[in-house]
């Protein structure tokens, strides 16, 4: 295990008088506050040379830098070491016997993985393991491109922004003190949730799901928290991919984060397919959910996003699991939707996955943590159960269409639990 300096974590009792001496007397640099909600704690980074300084500011009497400043005092209260894999770092202590605070990685500050050594094991030093870059979800760089190579066939996720949904509805009845560690709500107790479509190079080219798309008004973007400073057409064009050279448009369900940017406004305000030389295909008993939903469905299907397409004659129906093009095929999972649907994609001996809602970020691996959304939870559960044991086993990058941080990995399994090894692109 190879590991670097990454900061030195200072609990301070009183913020003014910390950075009265740090920022005004030896000059340095404050970076903007982020607050860990899961922890209570606001963190303040100081650039020092190639380390930081980590001021702690509590903000709740019951949270943990809190009670250390109670206990102990302000002062020193960790180092941070970086690794390259903290999945591997965490193994490897646990095979030395080494006591740990976290058994798994877990998101920290600045959006990194991180994970807590018991001053045990180092004789009095709380020392915290680090794995990064990986971005926060509020930074530009988890909008980027990213591409991975399978075979033969190019993958590119994309990014057509960022939604608030409520955590409660993401998670069903995995209580909040639970969820609330892996994805930290807002005020209004929403968890930040990413949109990111995948482009698939092979014998055609072909983009699987479309986002939100720009069509709804304030009102709906104020609704659901829609985060577009950076949208699918911009994600394209960072990518080189022209809208023409689209030819095939793959739904995984028709619900309007997913469905929203296959139709856009012309100037003259009517409704076209974004894609304008592309087939979309999408299974035909979600279409006809799509057009005939009920009470619990209603909110979710858009008639702007899908009618235009058969108006405009490019709308193809299938009925079963089917190949899409070589090396790409869809399975029927239900759960979320009745028809919702994964993509299988193979080449070279490899395997990738696009889980769509199934699971929608690297929260949700745990087979019982459902979304309360999902119409049908017992399927959810049972093509869940199925389709993690296959991706470690068959050791398959998985894209999560929804997770802020994490656009794909792989999942590993140990001691009977799940974790995600981002993969790099």
């Amino acid at each position: 295990m190879k590991a670097v300096l990454d900061h030195v974590g200072i609990a301070v009792e009183n913020l003014a008088a910390a950075l009265a001496f740090y920022r005004d007397a030896l000059g340095l640099e404050i970076e903007a506050p982020e607050e860990v909600t899961s922890q209570r704690v606001r963190a303040h980074f100081v650039p020092v040379g190639e380390s930081k300084l980590e001021l702690l500011e509590a903000t709740a009497p019951d949270s943990p830098i809190a009670k250390y400043v109670g206990k102990r005092g302000p002062g020193l209260h960790h180092i941070t070491l970086r690794v390259d894999d903290i999945h591997a770092a965490v193994a490897q202590l646990k095979a030395r016997g080494a006591k740990l605070i976290d058994e798994q990685p877990r998101a920290g500050a600045e959006g990194a993985l991180i994970a807590f050594i018991h001053p045990a094991a180092t004789h009095g030093v709380l020392v915290e393991l680090k794995q990064s870059p990986v971005p926060s979800p509020q930074s530009p760089t988890m909008s980027r491109v990213q591409r991975f190579s399978l075979g033969d066939l190019e993958l590119v996720s994309l990014c057509d922004g960022f939604l608030q949904v409520d955590g409660g509805a993401m998670f069903g009845s995995v209580p909040k003190p639970l969820w609330e560690q892996e994805a930290p709500p807002d005020a209004r107790n929403r968890i930040r949730m990413a949109m990111r479509p995948l482009i698939v190079r092979g014998a055609r080219t072909m983009i699987i799901d479309a986002g939100v798309g720009d069509k709804e008004d304030a009102a709906f973007d104020e609704a659901y928290g829609i985060d577009r400073a950076k949208a699918l057409d911009q994600s394209l064009a960072e990518a080189g991919i022209a809208p023409e050279a689209i030819d095939l448009v793959l739904a995984s369900h028709l619900h309007f984060d997913h469905a929203g940017g296959f139709t856009v406004r012309d100037p003259g305000g009517r409704l076209r397919p974004r894609f304008p030389r592309a087939q979309y295909i999408a299974r035909r008993g979600e279409w006809d959910d799509a057009g005939h939903p009920h009470a619990r469905s209603r909110a979710a299907y858009r008639a702007d996003n899908v009618v235009p397409l058969a108006e405009a004659g490019v709308l193809q129906l299938v009925d079963d699991d089917v190949t899409i093009m070589p090396g790409v095929r869809v399975r029927r999972t239900g759960g979320h939707t009745m028809h919702h649907q994964i993509v299988l994609i193979e080449s070279g001996g490899k395997t990738a996955a696009f889980a769509a809602d199934l699971v929608p970020t690297a929260a949700h691996l745990p087979e019982s943590w459902i979304a309360g959304c999902d119409l049908y939870p017992m399927e959810t559960l049972a093509a869940k159960t199925q389709f993690l044991k296959e991706a470690v086993e068959r050791n398959t990058l998985v894209f999560f269409e929804h997770d802020p941080v994490i656009a794909a990995g792989y999942i590993r399994e140990q001691d009977g639990r799940r974790s995600v090894m981002p993969a790099p692109g």
